[in-house]
């Protein structure tokens, strides 16, 4: 029997975030600015039990509160908001069996929304707006499997499901958070870790879902942005003398941009290397390099009416992107006291 107790806070002070017309990156003028406060406090409690030599659980419970102070630039924007949420967890661990242990986990949890929506009375047009929720509640179940049956190899396969009581969808433009349909997603994950020799690591993640809207709608069911496909490996070496590296590719599949799935973004494949060299005990130099082959994608995708010089008032709508950083290098020296 094993029990823990614990207390978690957190103060976030963001001073100001903000939306502005730009000419040449240059700001024209202020579609809004708010100045934010967000402080929360968690307290938690997990209780383990060894039933039996091949069972044991894991019961918890956490109690999360948080408050919101939003100073805002539009009229009758400013203002506190609050909310708290309990959120009670569920594990059972069969095994191990021939270096095989089964799982299944049940619990609650939730998302917290956009601070600055949780007090909008008015959008930056003057429109009249309703606050959102400020912590929607989530319900998640997973089902899998941990083995080390082959020397050296850690891997693990799990089935999952998370309903979320609503999606929360930011309006870039407008600058403005807008709560959603609420939703399901399903999916299976197999991860693992390969130490080939006691100086070479591989790692090999893969992750695959569905995500749709619950509640039917004529503009369709799919969420926008929500990602299917996910790829990641990566190599380290270590302890080659005072050299070691590491090296990792990472996928996400393409995505659906709007509703009813007819416009979806492209996949983006991003590399990352890191090459060190330990100087003397305490000391370390080491060169990262990110976007290694300069990779020209999203970093997220929108799609949206927007408007040129030339084109009519009500614009054209297309894919709107925040690009990838190109590739950079940054240079590290630590020493360890």
């Amino acid at each position: 029997l094993r029990n823990k107790l614990g207390v978690q806070a957190r103060y976030d002070r963001l001073s100001p975030v903000g939306l502005y017309n730009t000419v040449d990156r240059v700001r024209q003028s202020t579609i809004r600015e708010d100045r934010v406060r967000e402080a929360s406090v968690g307290l938690y409690g997990e209780n383990t039990v060894q039933w039996l030599p091949w069972l044991r659980s894991v019961a918890g419970v956490r109690y999360d509160a948080y408050r919101f102070n939003v100073a805002s630039s539009i009229a009758g924007n400013s203002g506190t908001a609050q909310d708290h949420v309990v959120s009670p967890k569920l594990s059972l661990i069969l095994g191990p069996w021939s270096k095989w242990e089964f799982f299944v986990n049940y619990g609650k949890g939730f998302h917290s929304n956009d601070a600055r929506g949780t007090t909008q009375t008015r959008l930056p047009d003057g429109t009249p707006s309703t606050p959102v929720t400020p912590l929607v509640p989530t319900k998640g179940q997973e089902l899998g499997a941990r083995t080390e049956w082959l020397p050296g190899l850690q891997s693990s396969l799990a089935l999952w499901r998370l309903d979320v009581a609503s999606e929360l969808l930011f309006v870039g433009d407008a600058g403005e958070t807008q709560p959603s349909r609420a939703s399901r997603r399903h999916g299976i994950e197999w991860n693992n870790h390969y130490v080939a020799a006691p100086w070479l690591l591989f790692d090999l993640d893969l992750a695959a879902s569905r995500s749709r809207y619950t509640q039917n709608d004529p503009a369709g069911n799919f969420i926008p942005g929500s990602i299917d496909k996910v790829a990641s490996f990566g190599v380290t070496v270590t302890d080659r003398g005072p050299w070691s590296g590491a090296l990792q590719l990472r996928y996400f599949g393409p995505r659906p941009l709007i509703e009813d799935n007819s416009v979806r973004s492209a996949s983006t494949t991003l590399a990352y290397a890191r090459l060190a060299y330990q100087l003397d005990r305490r000391t370390r130099l080491s060169l990262d390099v990110f976007n290694l082959f300069n990779k020209q994608a999203s970093d997220i995708d929108y799609y949206y009416a927007s408007r040129l010089p030339g084109e009519a008032q009500d614009g054209v709508g297309d894919r709107h992107f925040h690009p990838v950083e190109p590739r950079s290098a940054r240079l590290t020296l630590s020493y360890a006291f």
